[in-house]
């Protein structure tokens, strides 16, 4: 009997073998696709269709990708010839909301957006906020632990899960974690699953942290300033100024002009970079004072508002960067990270590769946090080696800086080359030696994260 005969007998019509899934199951976000179509698809609803199929795929040997809404960018979620897609898109629920102890469980599949839409009937909220929040699931969230806009002053993923339930590549279980707010028994495997994309096992529901809703307004700024060097600077001096801003997003002259040109916006000043910075609770119109003196200081041209809906719509700006950039063509989307501190010096670097390589890198940052999002605009489906070589350059400016080669993105299949170098040869094999513990066969997300090609 083949793997696919086996699927079908034991999970019957959630097994998707059609020539459009199959195709859509080879690519993600990332612009990347893999060699050819995969075996079938296996849109599981419960957490017994995720258990079942990893039995067969262990007993057959088979490999396994496990992917949610297919909206990363780093490609851990292509699957190819020869492999199983797990899709837990259609496990959406929300099992529980405790308002009192501030937790939800839910299943991987529900949107970032969705949940927090239905948390606030609660009056509360879950803090990740990535940019793609209305399309990207929380078990994708949870796999690459992103990050996003809010970062800076609420956290990240691992910031706001306390555990994970898993099924490994047997078929077994596990509930990792807890529901209260402390708890040190053992190591913390929870950790561990979060950002491992798709390597220990496949994440079948979480118990999230949540917060109360921030009470008091929303103050929204925007600096303009003559160069990114000098946006970068001026959100440097925020950072040292001892405010802690919710937001801080910056955006170079390329970026900036490109999102106004896609949204019909009049074309800001030539070569001006933008911070967009927002505060929030109840300190938050002194906070924004004191944030645009910093900004004047620093030689920016500040705009304040303290209305909300203005406030989204130059936030909005920020969040279109995506769409700009997929309108210009194929898009590399990277995602490097260093000290806030080092913003300018990285900004820098971007330029000295821009003019070493002839490209053109449009490029924001959530400059909270020091995480960039540097942006190759190609044509066709294949990265230039022109494009690569720009990147590893990238890269290594990234960890000379005391930074790190991704902030939120994961590694994948696209930066697994570089990640032995970031880490070093012994950590690079201890965690390959985990990997192993969770998935003896090697049949999770082969040739993702831990491979050298």
């Amino acid at each position: 009997m083949t793997v696919v005969a086996a699927l079908q007998e034991a999970l019957g019509d959630i097994i998707d073998v059609t020539e459009e899934s199959l195709e859509a199951a080879r690519a993600d976000r990332s612009g990347h696709r893999s060699a050819g179509r995969p075996l079938a698809v296996v849109h599981a609803r419960t957490t017994a269709d995720v258990q079942r199929t990893m039995r067969i795929a262990t007993e057959t040997r088979t490999p396994v990708v496990v992917r949610g809404a297919g909206t990363g960018l780093a490609g851990a979620a292509n699957a190819g010839p020869g492999e199983i897609v797990l899709s837990t898109a259609r496990m959406d629920g929300i099992l529980e909301i405790r308002r009192d102890d501030l937790i939800a469980v839910v299943e991987p599949g529900i949107l970032n957006a969705d949940l927090n839409a239905r948390l606030a009937e609660e009056d509360v909220w879950w803090a990740p906020d990535p940019a793609s929040r209305d399309i990207s699931t929380v078990g994708g969230n949870i796999a690459t632990g992103a990050g996003g806009l809010l970062c800076a002053k609420y956290g990240v993923v691992r910031d706001a899960v306390l555990g994970v339930d898993i099924v490994l590549a047997d078929g077994r279980l596990l509930h990792l974690g807890h529901r209260s707010v402390k708890g040190v028994t053992g190591l913390d495997l929870t950790s561990l699953v979060i950002g491992s994309e798709g390597t220990l096992g496949v994440v079948v529901g979480a118990t999230l942290k949540l917060r109360r809703l921030v009470r008091g307004e929303t103050c929204t700024l925007t600096a303009l300033f003559p160069s990114v060097r000098a946006a970068a600077a001026g959100s440097a001096a925020v950072t040292a100024s001892g405010v802690q801003p919710a937001i801080m997003e910056l955006m170079d002259a390329t970026s900036l002009a490109s999102v106004h040109r896609h949204l019909g916006l009049p074309a800001p000043r030539l070569g001006a970079s933008q911070l967009t910075i927002r505060t929030d609770g109840p300190a938050a119109a002194a906070e924004a004072e004191s944030i645009a003196q910093t900004l004047q200081a620093a030689g920016g041209e500040v705009a304040l508002t303290r209305d909300a809906a203005e406030g989204e719509r130059l936030l909005a700006i920020r969040r279109s960067m995506h769409a700009a950039m997929a309108a210009l063509g194929t898009t590399l989307i990277e995602d490097v990270s260093v000290p806030r501190s080092a913003l300018p010096e990285m900004f820098d670097e971007i330029t000295r590769i821009e003019a070493r390589y002839g490209l053109t890198i449009p490029t924001v940052a959530h400059a909270g946090d020091g995480n960039l999002h540097p942006n190759f605009i190609f044509e066709g489906p294949e990265v230039p080696e022109r494009v690569w070589a720009a990147a590893d350059d990238l890269f290594r400016a990234a960890i000379r800086l005391g930074g790190t080669l991704t902030g939120e993105h994961g590694i994948g299949m696209l930066k697994s080359r570089w990640l032995a170098e970031e880490l070093g040869d012994d950590q690079w094999e201890l965690q390959r030696q985990i990997v192993r513990v969770f998935d003896p066969l090697g049949i999770l997300n082969p040739g993702k994260v831990f491979d050298r090609a």
